[in-house]
């Protein structure tokens, strides 16, 4: 049986650190701080950010929130995050995805100071990534490796195989496992043999969102398995992308939905924020 990676209590031992430099960045005259701007009334948008504001608070990091009409227009939008490029409280810019369709997201995070980008969205701060000279990682990819970390398991040699090439988490996913020296597949839905290249991986990370895609004849005994998703099965029950029930048997780790990556990915973004006020101040990271 898998043992289950308990990402809620890695978060909070993240968080902790992340509140400890905050204080010592406070000493030094620097209060961090962060905007949240969220447009439209999107329900599941409005519960991240809650969880962000509250992320904040936890971690002694100054918050604002902007809560726009879905009909902003994109100069709207765009005047705003101007005004919080300008600010000198704001060390951290984060507009919540998805926004309303007439509104360019791409536009909208070229638009964001590379140094504030606290999602690590910007194309600026997405080739230091490449490069492995980075000084923001995405967030939920940034969590997994704290969640392999965290179970003792070394990256490095491992054949790692990521299922999803979204920008948000597939690719920069494939990049760190890569810089931590791990020998990296990315699959998608255009792969041919997945099942089979799946049960080659050590470590086996799935970001398709689809519900319970990974069933357990995927996985090789004594994976390391991480569940990107967040999906809602035939019963309408909250669950991931992978067979949860089948696959923990096999795993020899394994994340649970939810209380597994999710708290990983606001956890990081504290940290993140964090490290856009050292640089902001001229601090070394």
């Amino acid at each position: 049986m898998g043992t289950r990676i308990d990402g809620k209590a890695v978060a909070a031992s993240i968080k902790q650190q992340v509140a400890e430099e905050v204080s010592r960045l406070k000493t030094q005259g620097i209060q961090p701080g962060m905007a949240v701007v969220l447009v439209g009334d999107d329900p599941a948008s409005r519960i991240y950010v809650n969880n962000k504001k509250k992320a904040c608070v936890q971690t002694g990091i100054y918050s604002e929130e902007y809560v726009l009409p879905a009909e902003t227009t994109q100069d709207e939008l765009l005047a705003l995050i101007a005004k919080l490029n300008a600010d000198p409280k704001i060390h951290g810019i984060l507009v919540q995805s998805p926004l309303p369709k007439h509104l360019d997201e791409k536009l909208v995070v070229e638009h964001i100071d590379p140094n504030k980008d606290v999602d690590a969205f910007h194309a600026y701060n997405v080739g230091k990534i490449m490069i492995g000279n980075f000084s923001f990682l995405p967030c939920t990819p940034a969590g997994i490796i704290e969640l392999i970390r965290s179970t003792g398991v070394t990256i490095e040699g491992k054949n790692c195989v990521v299922v999803g090439r979204s920008n948000i988490v597939g690719k920069p996913m494939a990049m760190l496992l890569l810089h931590n020296n791990g020998t990296v597949t990315i699959c998608h839905s255009r792969t041919q043999g997945l099942a089979e290249i799946c049960r080659r991986a050590d470590i086996l990370v799935a970001a398709v969102g689809r519900p319970k895609f990974i069933t357990a004849d995927m996985v090789k005994p004594g994976a390391v398995v991480i569940d990107v998703g967040m999906d809602r099965d035939e019963n309408g029950k909250l669950c991931g992308d992978v067979d949860f029930d089948a696959v923990e048997p096999i795993a020899s780790y394994i994340t649970p939905v939810p209380g597994g990556v999710g708290p990983m990915t606001i956890a990081m973004l504290m940290k993140n924020a964090v490290s856009a006020a050292k640089i902001q101040n001229g601090i070394a990271l």
